[in-house]
Protein backbone atom coordinates (compact mmCIF):
# COMPACT_ATOMS: atom_id res chain seq x y z
CA UNK A 1 0.00 0.00 0.00
CA UNK A 2 1.28 3.56 -0.95
CA UNK A 3 2.48 6.07 2.60
CA UNK A 4 1.19 9.03 3.25
CA UNK A 5 1.84 12.00 5.75
CA UNK A 6 -1.09 13.99 6.46
CA UNK A 7 -1.28 17.44 8.58
CA UNK A 8 -3.31 18.41 11.29
CA UNK A 9 -3.31 22.25 12.35
CA UNK A 10 -4.69 21.61 15.71
CA UNK A 11 -3.32 25.10 17.94
CA UNK A 12 -3.53 24.61 21.56
CA UNK A 13 -3.83 20.93 21.91
CA UNK A 14 -1.27 19.33 24.20
CA UNK A 15 0.77 16.03 23.79
CA UNK A 16 -1.46 14.19 25.76
CA UNK A 17 -4.31 15.15 23.24
CA UNK A 18 -2.08 14.03 20.48
CA UNK A 19 -1.23 10.74 22.19
CA UNK A 20 -4.49 9.97 23.31
CA UNK A 21 -5.77 10.57 19.42
CA UNK A 22 -3.19 8.56 18.04
CA UNK A 23 -4.12 5.61 20.40
CA UNK A 24 -7.74 5.88 19.56
CA UNK A 25 -6.60 5.79 16.26
CA UNK A 26 -5.01 2.47 16.11
CA UNK A 27 -7.81 1.58 18.15
CA UNK A 28 -9.79 1.17 14.84
CA UNK A 29 -7.35 0.80 11.82
CA UNK A 30 -7.71 -2.56 11.60
CA UNK A 31 -11.61 -2.17 10.27
CA UNK A 32 -10.15 0.20 7.65
CA UNK A 33 -7.09 -1.38 6.40
CA UNK A 34 -4.71 1.00 7.61
CA UNK A 35 -1.67 1.09 9.70
CA UNK A 36 -1.04 4.20 11.31
CA UNK A 37 3.17 4.04 11.79
CA UNK A 38 4.22 6.52 13.89
CA UNK A 39 3.51 10.50 14.81
CA UNK A 40 4.92 13.78 15.07
CA UNK A 41 4.38 16.49 17.39
CA UNK A 42 5.14 20.56 16.73
CA UNK A 43 4.16 22.05 19.68
CA UNK A 44 5.55 25.38 18.68
CA UNK A 45 3.55 25.43 15.30
CA UNK A 46 0.54 23.54 17.11
CA UNK A 47 1.02 20.84 13.91
CA UNK A 48 0.79 16.96 14.53
CA UNK A 49 2.19 14.79 11.76
CA UNK A 50 0.61 11.22 11.05
CA UNK A 51 2.67 8.75 8.72
CA UNK A 52 0.42 6.40 7.74
CA UNK A 53 0.30 3.03 5.33
CA UNK A 54 -3.30 3.22 4.09
CA UNK A 55 -4.90 2.46 0.84
CA UNK A 56 -5.25 5.74 -0.14
CA UNK A 57 -5.70 9.43 1.88
CA UNK A 58 -9.95 9.26 2.19
CA UNK A 59 -9.58 5.90 3.71
CA UNK A 60 -6.97 7.00 6.34
CA UNK A 61 -9.03 10.21 6.92
CA UNK A 62 -12.08 8.11 7.45
CA UNK A 63 -10.15 6.63 10.42
CA UNK A 64 -9.40 9.85 11.78
CA UNK A 65 -13.24 11.28 11.52
CA UNK A 66 -14.51 7.99 13.44
CA UNK A 67 -11.78 8.28 16.04
CA UNK A 68 -11.47 11.38 17.27
CA UNK A 69 -12.78 14.17 14.65
CA UNK A 70 -9.32 15.74 13.91
CA UNK A 71 -9.42 15.42 10.27
CA UNK A 72 -6.03 16.55 8.79
CA UNK A 73 -5.87 19.50 6.70
CA UNK A 74 -3.97 18.14 4.10
CA UNK A 75 -2.65 14.55 2.96
CA UNK A 76 0.28 13.72 0.80
CA UNK A 77 1.42 10.27 -1.06
CA UNK A 78 5.13 10.17 -0.26
CA UNK A 79 7.92 7.87 -0.64
CA UNK A 80 9.96 5.90 1.39
CA UNK A 81 12.97 7.23 0.53
CA UNK A 82 11.58 10.90 1.09
CA UNK A 83 10.51 10.21 4.27
CA UNK A 84 13.50 10.81 6.57
CA UNK A 85 13.77 13.88 4.81
CA UNK A 86 10.17 15.47 5.69
CA UNK A 87 11.14 14.20 9.27
CA UNK A 88 14.38 16.59 9.10
CA UNK A 89 11.73 19.67 8.14
CA UNK A 90 9.78 18.95 11.52
CA UNK A 91 12.35 18.39 13.94
CA UNK A 92 15.22 20.37 13.68
CA UNK A 93 17.00 20.85 16.74
CA UNK A 94 16.31 24.35 18.86
CA UNK A 95 19.82 26.90 18.62
CA UNK A 96 20.08 26.41 22.06
CA UNK A 97 19.31 22.60 21.80
CA UNK A 98 22.05 22.64 18.70
CA UNK A 99 24.94 24.06 20.42
CA UNK A 100 25.00 23.40 24.35
CA UNK A 101 27.99 22.73 25.93
CA UNK A 102 27.40 19.79 28.90
CA UNK A 103 30.36 19.93 30.46
CA UNK A 104 30.16 22.22 33.64
CA UNK A 105 27.60 22.29 36.46
CA UNK A 106 24.62 20.54 35.12
CA UNK A 107 20.86 19.08 36.80
CA UNK A 108 20.47 15.46 35.20
CA UNK A 109 16.85 14.04 35.69
CA UNK A 110 15.73 10.87 34.92
CA UNK A 111 12.08 9.48 33.82
CA UNK A 112 11.15 5.74 34.47
CA UNK A 113 7.83 4.49 33.65
CA UNK A 114 6.57 2.23 36.53
CA UNK A 115 5.75 -1.63 36.05
CA UNK A 116 6.56 -1.35 32.11
CA UNK A 117 7.74 -4.52 32.25
CA UNK A 118 4.18 -5.98 33.91
CA UNK A 119 2.50 -3.98 31.41
CA UNK A 120 3.95 -5.15 28.47
CA UNK A 121 3.00 -8.77 29.36
CA UNK A 122 -0.11 -7.64 29.58
CA UNK A 123 -1.11 -5.27 27.03
CA UNK A 124 1.17 -6.56 24.74
CA UNK A 125 4.01 -5.58 22.50
CA UNK A 126 2.47 -3.10 20.22
CA UNK A 127 0.57 -1.31 22.92
CA UNK A 128 2.86 -1.11 25.13
CA UNK A 129 5.04 0.36 22.55
CA UNK A 130 2.56 3.31 22.09
CA UNK A 131 2.09 3.92 25.55
CA UNK A 132 6.68 4.81 25.85
CA UNK A 133 5.63 6.53 22.63
CA UNK A 134 3.22 9.16 24.39
CA UNK A 135 5.64 9.02 27.94
CA UNK A 136 8.26 10.04 24.88
CA UNK A 137 6.37 12.69 23.21
CA UNK A 138 4.81 14.54 26.73
CA UNK A 139 8.91 14.37 28.34
CA UNK A 140 10.03 15.69 25.59
CA UNK A 141 7.79 18.84 24.83
CA UNK A 142 8.30 19.37 28.66
CA UNK A 143 11.99 19.34 27.87
CA UNK A 144 11.57 21.87 25.16
CA UNK A 145 10.21 24.27 26.91
CA UNK A 146 12.74 25.02 29.62
CA UNK A 147 15.48 23.82 26.86
CA UNK A 148 16.20 20.64 28.50
CA UNK A 149 18.92 18.26 26.50
CA UNK A 150 18.17 14.75 26.08
CA UNK A 151 20.67 12.43 26.47
CA UNK A 152 19.47 9.14 25.49
CA UNK A 153 16.59 7.00 25.62
CA UNK A 154 16.45 4.17 28.68
CA UNK A 155 13.75 1.65 27.24
CA UNK A 156 11.40 2.82 29.85
CA UNK A 157 12.44 6.31 30.31
CA UNK A 158 14.74 9.57 29.15
CA UNK A 159 17.83 10.85 30.79
CA UNK A 160 17.82 14.20 31.00
CA UNK A 161 20.51 17.98 31.37
CA UNK A 162 20.13 21.00 31.90
CA UNK A 163 21.95 24.06 33.12
CA UNK A 164 19.76 25.61 35.42
CA UNK A 165 18.80 23.43 38.46
CA UNK A 166 15.66 25.70 38.42
CA UNK A 167 14.61 24.25 35.02
CA UNK A 168 15.17 20.60 36.06
CA UNK A 169 13.02 21.03 38.83
CA UNK A 170 10.26 23.00 37.30
CA UNK A 171 10.60 20.60 34.06
CA UNK A 172 10.15 17.82 36.79
CA UNK A 173 6.70 19.26 38.33
CA UNK A 174 5.72 19.76 34.43
CA UNK A 175 6.20 16.50 33.51
CA UNK A 176 3.97 15.08 36.50
CA UNK A 177 1.19 17.79 35.38
CA UNK A 178 1.48 16.28 31.98
CA UNK A 179 0.65 12.77 33.24
CA UNK A 180 -1.57 13.75 35.51
CA UNK A 181 -3.78 15.39 32.92
CA UNK A 182 -3.17 12.29 30.28
CA UNK A 183 -4.28 9.53 32.92
CA UNK A 184 -7.59 11.69 33.44
CA UNK A 185 -8.61 10.78 29.93
CA UNK A 186 -6.84 7.65 29.30
CA UNK A 187 -7.50 3.81 29.90
CA UNK A 188 -4.45 2.90 30.40
CA UNK A 189 -3.02 5.20 32.25
CA UNK A 190 0.86 5.88 32.30
CA UNK A 191 2.69 6.46 36.17
CA UNK A 192 6.34 8.05 35.72
CA UNK A 193 8.66 8.20 38.68
CA UNK A 194 11.49 10.66 38.46
CA UNK A 195 15.20 11.63 39.95
CA UNK A 196 17.31 14.84 39.94
CA UNK A 197 20.98 15.47 41.22
CA UNK A 198 23.04 18.28 39.93
CA UNK A 199 27.02 18.51 39.84
CA UNK A 200 29.61 18.39 37.18
CA UNK A 201 28.85 15.08 35.05
CA UNK A 202 31.89 14.34 32.36
CA UNK A 203 30.71 13.75 28.86
CA UNK A 204 32.11 11.43 26.25
CA UNK A 205 31.15 10.60 23.11
CA UNK A 206 27.71 12.75 23.49
CA UNK A 207 26.82 10.93 27.01
CA UNK A 208 26.96 11.64 30.46
CA UNK A 209 28.81 10.01 32.93
CA UNK A 210 30.12 9.87 36.56
CA UNK A 211 28.22 9.89 40.45
CA UNK A 212 25.76 13.01 39.37
CA UNK A 213 24.42 11.05 37.12
CA UNK A 214 24.33 7.95 38.89
CA UNK A 215 22.35 9.88 41.95
CA UNK A 216 20.02 10.70 39.62
CA UNK A 217 19.22 7.18 38.41
CA UNK A 218 19.19 5.54 41.66
CA UNK A 219 16.78 8.33 42.40
CA UNK A 220 14.96 7.68 40.24
CA UNK A 221 15.28 4.13 40.69
CA UNK A 222 14.13 4.38 44.47
CA UNK A 223 10.93 7.23 43.71
CA UNK A 224 7.76 5.56 43.27
CA UNK A 225 5.06 6.31 40.76
CA UNK A 226 4.21 10.08 40.22
CA UNK A 227 7.13 10.83 42.62
CA UNK A 228 9.97 13.28 42.37
CA UNK A 229 13.15 12.65 44.05
CA UNK A 230 15.97 15.01 44.72
CA UNK A 231 19.38 15.02 45.83
CA UNK A 232 20.74 17.25 49.07
CA UNK A 233 22.49 19.47 46.63
CA UNK A 234 18.78 20.12 44.16
CA UNK A 235 17.58 21.50 47.72
CA UNK A 236 20.28 23.56 48.54
CA UNK A 237 20.53 25.05 44.93
CA UNK A 238 16.59 25.75 44.16
CA UNK A 239 16.35 28.18 46.29
CA UNK A 240 12.74 27.59 47.62
CA UNK A 241 13.09 24.80 49.94
CA UNK A 242 9.05 24.85 50.68
CA UNK A 243 8.29 22.96 47.80
CA UNK A 244 10.35 19.60 49.08
CA UNK A 245 9.36 17.40 51.92
CA UNK A 246 9.75 14.30 53.61
CA UNK A 247 13.17 14.29 54.18
CA UNK A 248 15.31 10.82 54.77
CA UNK A 249 17.97 9.56 54.50
CA UNK A 250 18.10 6.36 52.10
CA UNK A 251 20.73 3.60 51.36
CA UNK A 252 21.17 3.61 47.65
CA UNK A 253 22.45 0.99 45.29
CA UNK A 254 26.20 1.93 44.57
CA UNK A 255 26.48 4.28 47.47
CA UNK A 256 28.26 3.00 50.75
CA UNK A 257 26.30 5.67 52.95
CA UNK A 258 23.29 6.69 53.36
CA UNK A 259 21.55 9.71 50.88
CA UNK A 260 19.77 12.55 52.36
CA UNK A 261 16.43 12.62 50.00
CA UNK A 262 13.81 15.13 49.54
CA UNK A 263 10.84 14.61 48.09
CA UNK A 264 9.31 17.49 45.42
CA UNK A 265 5.51 18.11 46.31
CA UNK A 266 4.58 18.75 42.58
CA UNK A 267 1.03 18.73 42.79
CA UNK A 268 0.23 22.32 44.62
Amino acid sequence: MPIFIDRHMLPGVSAADVAQAHLKDLSIQDQYGVKFLTYWFDHRNGNTFCLIDAPDAETAQCVHREAHGFVAAEVLEVPLSAVEAFLGRIEDLTPSNATENDSGHRAILFTDIVGSTEMTSRLGDRTATELVRAHDSLVRRCLSRVNGREIKHTGDGIMAAFSSIVSAVDCSMDIQREFRRFNASSSEPVHVRIGIDCGEPVEDSNDLFGATVQLAARLCAAASGDQILVSENIYREYGAADIFVRASHRQLKGFARPVLVYQCEWMN
